[in-house]
């Protein structure tokens, strides 16, 4: 997120100087070096003292202690003597009595530090989802692919934030952008005593998956007539003339390395699947200010078409990031619980060659295929609407993910439309009056002035 946010805070680490903009005194710096480090032993102390958590490492970030941690968590919590599996996470701690962020990316161990890290001074806990990057299972367990859910994630999240509870003291909020928003959204759901907040960003809310006029509607309003004619006649174009680009596909996947055999199946199987996300792309990554660069589909040259193409939103989903080590997971999920969008492309008939290729089993490996089932995300949307306290969700106005957003209840809980934001959404680009009521819900809800 832009510096905006942070700047809302000053973040001194010694009080009175850096605030105040001065140098440190070295006779401070000296008094406080053997104070930090008694209390990075005491935190590391604790840490190993809780049962299955482990420290890796310890290293320093601005001057704070900065821990690499794995903790022991059943595979599946509802029978915790089926085995377990060692989940990462890091703990950036500055003191037992500030705020604390959890924080998931939904995927893999994020490094980075959040918007609300930075704007309450607050410790940081992230967390590795399950069953991605180095969070799976080992042998037979790894592959059994029923225990990768929602519920079994938000459980998870329960026991490290019970685990850490005792040493970070302070208020605990909950956070994540796109899917580690909606982690965050479910892990309070679930365990609603956990948590003193949620901030959820780009969160989607797929709440039924037969009904996809939400982003249907969103395709038919967003931006400006002219640039979706162009980008429309642009995809069309893509598949009317795919005899003369297919061969670009394939000569590219094959200096990238690139193989569809265990997932779609064939490379013109990946290309069509390739143009169908263009337009969702281009507006994901993208804004009406790149409208401009959309060529004329009629006049462009193969080279110009497919060189736009591949700048604005021509991803290529190969089985070398769509298997167990990749984005596989996700897709998973989205085939089991998350849901997706299922559009109609109706500018595209007649020019379809596999009308039923857009769904998530498609770019998955034949092992991890799975049928849907609404319960999950129906029950997370009326439980939101209804019971969810103190909850704020951020949108991009021009985002495609955030066309099906929560509703929050009247229970302390907001939602924010960014305008013209896409899928980066943040509190700093909100208009002034909505940024300072959002900033100060926050520190009310942890406790900062």
């Amino acid at each position: 997120m832009p510096n905006t946010i942070s700047e809302l805070v000053c973040a001194g680490f010694i009080a009175g100087a850096v605030v105040l903009g001065g140098a440190v005194p070295a006779a401070a710096q000296d008094n406080e070096r053997p104070a930090a480090a008694d209390a990075q032993v005491v935190i590391r102390e604790q840490l190993e003292r809780i049962p299955g958590m482990k420290v890796v490492s310890v290293a320093e970030r601005e001057g704070r202690p900065f821990y690499a941690l794995t903790y022991v968590q059943p595979v599946d919590h509802g029978n915790p003597r089926a085995g377990t599996f060692t989940q990462r996470a890091t703990l950036w701690h500055k003191a037992t009595d500030k705020p604390t962020v959890l924080y998931t990316s939904g995927y893999g161990l994020a490094s980075d530090t959040t918007a609300l890290t930075k704007l309450l001074d607050a410790n940081q806990v992230s967390v590795e989802h399950r069953y991605f990057e180095e969070s799976r299972p080992l042998g037979a367990a790894g592959s059994d692919w029923s225990k990768l859910t929602v519920e079994q994630e938000a459980a998870d999240e329960h026991r490290l934030t019970q685990a850490l509870r005792g040493i970070e003291q302070g208020k605990w909020l909950g956070t994540g952008a796109s899917k580690g928003g909606m982690t965050a959204t479910y892990h309070e759901r679930f365990y609603p005593g956990d948590l003193d907040a949620v901030v959820a960003f780009v969160a989607a809310n797929d709440a039924d998956n037969r009904d996809d006029s939400g982003y249907e509607r969103f395709f038919e309003t967003v931006g400006t007539a002219e640039c979706r004619t162009a980008l429309n006649a642009v995809q069309r174009e893509m598949l009317v003339r795919r005899e003369a680009l297919l061969p670009k596909f394939e000569k590219d996947a094959q200096a990238n390395g690139d193989t569809f055999e265990e997932t779609l199946g064939t490379s013109e199987r990946a290309y069509e699947f390739a143009v169908l996300d263009q337009v969702w792309n281009f507006w994901q990554y993208g804004s009406v200010g790149n409208c401009p660069s959309v060529p004329d589909a009629a006049k462009a040259t193969n080279d110009e078409l497919y060189n736009w193409s591949k700048r604005y939103g021509f991803s290529v989903y190969q089985d070398e990031a769509l298997g167990t080590n990749g984005a596989g997971p996700y897709y998973r999920q989205a085939a089991t619980q998350l849901g997706w969008a299922d559009l109609q492309f109706k500018h595209l008939k007649g020019v379809r060659h596999y009308p039923d290729i857009y769904q998530p089993n498609s770019v998955l490996p034949q092992e991890m295929r799975s049928t849907y089932n609404n319960r999950t995300m129906a029950d997370v949307d009326r439980w939101v609407k209804t019971r969810g306290q103190r909850m704020m969700f951020i949108y991009g106005e021009n985002d495609p993910w955030s066309a099906e957003k929560f509703t929050p209840s009247h229970r302390d809980s907001h939602r924010y439309d960014v305008p013209g934001a896409n899928h980066g959404a943040s509190i700093a680009n909100l208009p002034a009056a909505q940024q300072a009521e959002a900033v100060a819900t926050i520190k009310r809800w942890a406790g900062v002035k």
